[in-house]
């Protein structure tokens, strides 16, 4: 037999109310006698609460939203187990939303998530959100918003923050220590973010190296493995090209196909450095050196901002800047 919070309420002699208020822990003000009374009863029927119920009685549906640009991207993959581990121990559930990178999209899942009453929401964008949807707007009243967007969208806080910078400069500085002069760069052409900050990072450690930029040494590309094996292709055309520093992981295994197919060797002939320390990059062949972005805190941290923001609404949501690190593995010679 399946209760309802109602029959509950009548089998002890009490409101609705008052059931709800002690299966939610906030029922100190009744007796004890009335507390045991209604839990014997949760407990000989094995009563479950149903959220959609307690939902009218407390405004909280215990669900979160997450809007993510791609839900097969291994970045995005760790930033949703870090969200879940942290949102689920609290008997919080997820709802799924893939862009597939469209801004249509974001649009519509949001206003979805808001018809369904959703308790808050983690969004990861490429974007720049139209007015009516940037943080702060009316459109988030009740229902708490954290933006994992690399600081495109201005606000003063709930920021998230990768020192992507320091990673890409320590990354190619490294290769310039080891004795390169001729260092190519596989950039992202589209995706989810402009990675700037990589490119950025690149350059200055050139310069700081005492080296020139050339731009026929930067290629772009997809943030994936295809995308990357196509921008290598290209890029190997520089013959006297001794490394590459890739975007991000996926692009460095790709480059390492392009590679051998020129019947070259990784690190004999070519160097290659990652970005983002995805768990197989140290299984390929040889172990990749990258930069470590912890993304799997990245989710973590996302979450707990939301979680405190739906559960003190009246406190201010704080940043967190995440480090990054080079991970030194086979790839360079």
């Amino acid at each position: 037999m399946k209760l309802t919070i109602k029959q509950i309420a009548e089998m002890a002699g009490v409101s609705v109310t008052t059931v709800s208020q002690i299966l939610n822990n906030k029922g100190t003000r009744f007796s004890a006698e009335t507390r045991q009374r209604v839990w014997e009863i949760v407990n000989k029927y094995n009563y479950k609460p149903d959220f959609f119920a307690s939902n009218l009685i407390n405004r909280r549906s215990k669900t979160i939203g997450m809007i993510i640009p791609d839900i097969t991207d291994y970045f995005f993959s760790k930033i949703v187990e870090g969200a879940e581990q942290y949102v689920n121990a609290l008997g919080y559930m997820v709802v799924m939303c893939n862009t597939q990178q469209s801004q249509e999209k974001e649009i519509a899942y949001l206003e979805e998530l808001r018809h369904r009453s959703v308790d808050g929401v983690l969004f990861a964008t490429p974007n720049q959100l139209p007015e009516a949807y940037a943080p702060g707007s009316d459109f988030y009243r009740g229902m708490p918003l954290i933006l994992i967007d690399r600081g495109i969208n201005q606000r003063e806080t709930g920021r998230l923050i990768v020192k992507e910078y320091e990673g890409a400069y320590q990354a190619v500085s490294y290769l310039i220590a080891k004795g390169h002069r001729e260092i190519g760069m596989l950039k992202e052409s589209t995706g989810y973010y402009q990675l700037q900050e990589r490119f950025n990072g690149y350059r200055d450690a050139l310069k700081d190296g005492g080296l020139s930029y050339k731009g026929r040494y930067v290629i772009e590309g997809s943030l994936t493995v295809e995308g990357g094996y196509l921008a290598a292709r290209e890029l190997l055309q520089q013959k006297d090209l001794t490394a590459i520093f890739c975007g991000n992981d996926a692009m460095a295994i790709g480059c390492y196909q392009a590679i051998y197919e020129r019947g070259l060797q990784v690190p004999e002939d070519i160097s290659v450095i990652g970005f983002d320390n995805l768990n197989l990059a140290q299984y390929i062949t040889p172990p990749l050196t990258t930069v470590e972005q912890p993304s799997f805190e990245i989710g973590f941290h996302a979450a707990k901002f939301l979680i405190d923001a739906i559960e003190f609404p009246e406190r201010k949501v704080a940043n967190k800047v995440f480090e990054t690190k080079l991970i030194l593995r086979e790839s360079v010679k």
